[in-house]
């Protein structure tokens, strides 16, 4: 039986939110500027469902204040390639799972980002899919990159947005959170949207949402397979729709570090510092598919694995990296959902640091 592996890269794969710490680095305050555009996404997205937004949309919207201050092409792929950040044995555990079978990338990321990954992992970067466009094709005037700059000091000024977890219309946030979304709404879609800068928005489409679900769609196709015969690994409101289509699909789906988007739609929730795990699950799963796989995950423990007919080489590896207690791994149900919901977003601050931690 022939099976893929898919994973997203930044949360399973490296530590980085890769256009957060570009924003951070290249548009002054742009730490708030991205988490408070972040948030407004997740608003979007997940309770006002507006249409024709996807989760993700985060990476195009900032895309004018990159060229506002001067980003470039080059200077976004050398500060990518810089600063790239594994989860620990990512390198092993990638080159172990290619071995096993094909194996795709999709994420959000820049393609700047996800080349400098593929170099790094030797992972061909034909079986990625990515936020794929150029800065320098965009050419904004000097008026316009002035007012970008004034809109981004505006956005960076604002107060952060809460929001309720019971919230299902803009009616149910507290009124400073309406007042900033709407402000938002403004900046966005009726003045940068109809400023030269706009094309941005309707050109550049983020791999995120209904785009990552696709994206796994083509790559069963490509290889000639059905939905039940992938994995999926996700950890963030972006991998909702990817983990749905797999989950109703058949297939498999795993959180690694998620925060709550991604261990209520998952299947299966890893908390561990270490991909080796991802591994040992990949290789579980492309030997015994998923009914017998989920056998071996829900009697987690040294003994079981023993006995499964995991390669002698990621045993070891397991058990020297936790030789008194292996890192949590649950299968995620109705009653324990909540629970894993705050351990692995607290776990994921923890691995990723608070700042990127705590994004959508």
């Amino acid at each position: 039986m022939k099976r893929i592996f898919i994973t997203d890269c930044e949360g399973p794969i490296s530590k980085n939110d890769n256009a957060f710490e570009a924003t951070a680095h290249f548009v002054p305050n742009g730490n708030k500027l991205f988490t408070l555009i972040s948030k407004y996404d997740d608003v979007l997205a997940d309770v006002l469902k507006k249409p024709g937004y996807n989760a993700g949309d985060t990476l195009k919207l900032i895309l004018p204040f990159f060229k506002a201050y001067g980003v470039t092409d080059r200077s976004l792929c050398a500060f990518s390639a810089e600063n790239l950040l594994l989860i620990a044995d990512s390198r092993e555990t990638v080159k172990h799972v290619k071995r096993l079978m094909d194996s795709f990338i999709v994420s959000t990321s820049y393609e700047h980002y996800i080349k400098a990954l593929c170099n790094e992992l030797d992972f061909p970067f034909e079986n990625t899919y990515c936020t794929r466009f150029s800065l320098d094709k965009y050419l904004f005037s000097e008026r316009e990159s002035s007012q970008l700059r004034e809109f981004a000091t505006e956005i960076a000024q604002m107060p952060m947005i809460s929001i309720p977890s019971t919230a299902k219309s803009l009616e149910d946030f507290l009124e400073q959170d309406q007042e900033t979304v709407k402000q938002l709404d403004s900046i966005f879609w009726q003045q940068i949207s109809r400023m030269g800068a706009g094309i941005v928005f309707r050109v550049v489409k983020p791999i995120g949402g209904l785009q990552k679900a696709e994206a796994i769609k083509n790559a069963a196709q490509k290889m000639a397979i059905k939905l039940s015969d992938v994995l999926y690994v996700g950890d963030s409101i972006t991998d909702v729709e990817a983990l749905k289509l797999v989950r109703e699909g058949g297939g498999l789906t795993l959180s690694f570090n998620g925060n709550q988007y991604a261990v209520k739609n998952a299947e299966v929730a890893v908390l561990a510092e270490n991909s080796v795990v991802t591994a040992v699950i990949a290789e579980l799963w492309c030997k015994l598919g998923k009914q017998e796989t989920l056998q071996v995950l829900e009697n987690w423990s040294p003994a079981t694995l023993k006995k499964s007919p995991l390669s002698k080489t990621v045993l070891e590896r397991l058990f020297m990296l936790y030789p008194a207690q292996l890192p949590k791994l649950q299968i995620v149900t109705p009653q324990n959902m909540e629970t894993l919901v705050r351990e692995s977003s607290a776990f994921r601050k923890k691995v990723r640091g608070e700042s990127v931690g705590r994004l959508g």
